[in-house]
């Protein structure tokens, strides 16, 4: 018997019906991840470091494990507060005996070097140690976070009687100074100066940032445009915004320059010790990591 009208009808219904309960469902379906007969989930997508198929990953090389325990070393250091023990280094008797809280004349005072300020005694400006040993202190951590990671730091100064003082700190430290006339465009221009492939300091350390009593020193100005940072000492009548570490004190005094060379150094050193005591630790060679 031929089926009636109304029975094709239902049919045509339910595979309509059918059809778009499939269009709804098979979109889910494709993200759910088949099996093989060993139940291995195969992936939708084959991630980077993995070959077409099953392959295993490829173990990773010896230079790729070196630089791993490199980076958990160098991370290790940070995890401590005072990981070189720079508070130990001075005190503030240290910053007073060193005549650190001479200002210049209050008419010189620069208005954002107000909050340094301790007070005003016959017409010369104090400034505030307390602050001063805050400051100090987190600057030599940062210098010794440098040292550490073995970057490039760089001694700047304009005064020309710590000329040399100032070179031969830095050439005791190992690292590199600057005492002379500053040509524009040694930093911002250093690719054209110097070639590709210059490699630019990793932190600069202003003795002063004054070219004279009036004029801030260019170089602030332009490790600010390149983006380096920069511990610097200022006094009364300097700008300490472009200063990544401002520290508040005396910058043209004998026994004051002479403090922060001699901690400078200190803490270069130290950190430097450091961070072979740690490389012989861990089993470093450095010729791997080049």
């Amino acid at each position: 018997r031929r089926p009636s009208c109304s029975f094709l009808k239902f049919v045509e219904i339910e595979n309509l019906a059918a059809m778009r309960l499939l269009q709804s469902v098979l979109p889910r379906l494709a993200c759910v991840t088949t099996r093989t007969s060993l139940s291995v989930p195969v992936p939708r997508y084959q991630p980077k470091d993995q070959l077409h198929g099953h392959a295993e990953v490829p173990t990773p090389t010896l230079l790729e494990s070196v630089q791993e325990e490199n980076n958990g070393l160098l991370s290790q250091s940070l995890k401590h507060p005072d990981f070189f023990h720079v508070n130990e280094l001075f005190s503030l008797k240290d910053l007073f005996d060193a005549r650190v809280h001479f200002g210049h004349k209050r008419g010189c005072r620069n208005r954002l070097m107000e909050p340094y300020i301790f007070g005003s005694r016959l017409e010369q400006d104090i400034i505030d140690l307390d602050q001063s040993v805050l400051h100090l202190q987190k600057a030599l951590n940062f210098t010794a976070h440098c040292a550490y990671r073995k970057g490039i730091i760089l001694f700047v100064s304009r005064i020309r009687q710590f000329a040399h003082l100032i070179e031969k700190t830095a050439k005791e430290s190992g690292e590199y100074a600057h005492a002379r006339y500053w040509q524009g465009g040694l930093l911002t221009n250093a690719h054209v100066q110097y070639g590709s492939g210059v490699h630019l300091p990793d932190l600069i350390i202003f003795l002063s940032t004054m070219n004279n009593i009036f004029e801030q020193h260019v170089a602030v100005r332009d490790a600010a445009k390149m983006n380096i940072p920069t511990v610097g000492i200022v006094d009364s009548n300097c700008n300490p915004s472009l200063i990544t570490y401002p520290i508040p004190g005396n910058d043209d005094s004998p026994p004051a320059v002479k403090l922060y060379c001699k901690l400078f150094k200190m803490t270069i050193l130290r950190a430097k010790d450091k961070r072979r005591q740690m490389d012989l630790l861990h089993g470093i060679q450095e010729e791997l990591t080049k």
